[in-house]
């Protein structure tokens, strides 16, 4: 008996699947937005204090000062901000406006330097001012974003956003190390000032009707924080991030501090410990859709307000050989990076929906208001405690207490809310 061995045609090559909101020309173009202005913000966070110290040889608090004038705009201007644009019927403008705005701010830097003119104080000012335009870019790409994406997709369109700055937490550092490697610290921001630009481009191609802005009063700065109060989602997720970001940001003064002198873990190890466990944010982007799709959109804020804090105990935790210390280190950082993107997107997700069109910016700001007003403060108490119980059992203190963020939500109509809320309070 003969025969003949007949070989099938290799099956093709199966195509990389591409997000289905990707394939809507103007979320395409928002997305890639956001996406290149987060790069260029990594940049720049790297590049504007590599500069400071040095260019001018800036000691701790010359620092701080830096780091104030950055975070100052989102907490003394977020909410009359978040008020005006909700009053101004083209947010698109307002983001456009916002980029350029960086692009030349940022561009000042090298030639001020070229011409030898630039100083620290300079600096502070100019840093500033690119953060009055970047808060003015936050609070109006809310508004933008419910334009242009359906309530039934927030989610996905959260997560693609959310894994973008994910990714720029990874990648968006060394970028920036490399290129001040490479060009030094004043040209290296001339990148930062490329991808600023290219956000603005993409912002002016998209194609978007926005809502227009309702007649009458009673759309400022009161009746955002009013409605806040009166809502029991909005009220319990600001309560609930608002605790986590006060012992986060205790946990966060003391971190580096104990890792370094106390655990003997060397600068260069650190970082890559961090960038490492950064990639647990790609991974929580990635599964966040699917959480809430199982769970519920309730349970997956819940689920957030755990897994973001609750790793931070291995740390106070780690001790014994050094492979031991950096694995929990690692483990800590990885599941908490997972963690801290199922809480954005999801409590990002049921605050557009909870929110009114008309009200996104004014309330977007409040927020902003609140959670970058407890940060330095949460700073300041984490160094005091630090000092004086010592480090390590101020950071068990610190987890622990982040944990409390989640009692805010548990008591509250969230703990058994399958879909996303609607303005009125109900769920659709």
């Amino acid at each position: 008996m003969t025969g003949s061995l007949v070989l099938a045609d290799p099956a093709p090559p199966r195509r990389p699947r591409i997000p289905r909101l990707l394939r809507q020309a103007a979320f395409r173009r928002y997305w890639s937005a956001q996406t290149v202005s987060l790069f260029g913000d990594q940049i720049t966070v790297l590049a504007v204090p590599l500069l400071a110290v040095l260019a001018f040889g800036a000691g701790p608090a010359e620092m701080g000062y830096l780091t104030a004038a950055a975070l100052l705009p989102n907490l003394f201007f977020s909410l009359p901000a978040g008020a005006l644009v909700d009053r101004y019927p083209r947010r698109r403008q307002v983001m456009i406006i916002a980029d350029v705005g960086r692009a030349g701010l940022l561009l000042t830097v090298p030639l001020l330097w070229w011409a030898d003119v630039l100083n620290l104080p300079l600096l502070c000012a100019i840093t500033f001012l690119i953060g009055v335009h970047s808060m003015f870019f936050e609070v109006a790409h809310i508004s933008l974003f419910a334009a242009l994406v359906r309530r039934a997709d927030y989610v996905e369109a959260n997560s693609l956003v959310n894994g973008s700055r994910a990714m720029s937490h990874v990648a968006g550092p060394s970028i920036g190390g490399v290129l001040v490697q490479v060009l030094t610290a004043p040209f290296a921001l001339l990148s930062g000032v490329l991808t600023y630009l290219i956000s603005a481009a993409f912002l002016a191609r998209t194609q978007v009707t926005e809502s227009p802005v309702p007649k009458g009063s009673g759309r400022g700065m009161a009746a955002g924080v009013r409605y806040v109060a009166r809502s029991a989602v909005l009220r319990s997720t600001l309560l609930g991030t608002t605790t986590l970001n006060l012992f986060n940001y205790m946990f966060a003064a003391l971190f580096v501090l104990y890792v370094t002198t106390e655990l003997g873990v060397s600068p260069g190890l650190l970082g890559l410990i961090i960038g490492a466990g950064a990639v647990g944010g790609l991974l929580g982007a990635a599964v966040t859709g699917a959480i809430s799709r199982r769970i519920g959109i309730g349970p997956a804020v819940l689920l957030g307000f755990v897994a973001f804090p609750a790793p931070m105990v291995l740390v106070p935790l780690a001790t014994g050989p050094q492979p031991l210390v950096l694995a929990l280190l690692f483990a800590a950082e990885f599941v908490s990076a997972l963690g801290v993107m199922v809480l954005d997107i999801a409590v990002g997700s049921v605050q557009i929906a909870a929110t009114p069109v008309a009200m996104l910016a004014v309330v977007s700001g409040f927020r902003r208001t609140v959670n970058y007003g407890i940060r330095p403060i949460g700073a300041v108490l984490g160094g005091t405690l630090g000092a004086a119980i010592g480090v390590r059992p101020a950071l068990w203190f610190a987890s622990l207490g982040a944990l409390l963020g989640v009692l805010w939500v548990f008591f509250s109509p969230l703990r058994t809310m399958r879909a996303l809320p609607t303005p009125g309070g109900g769920t659709g």
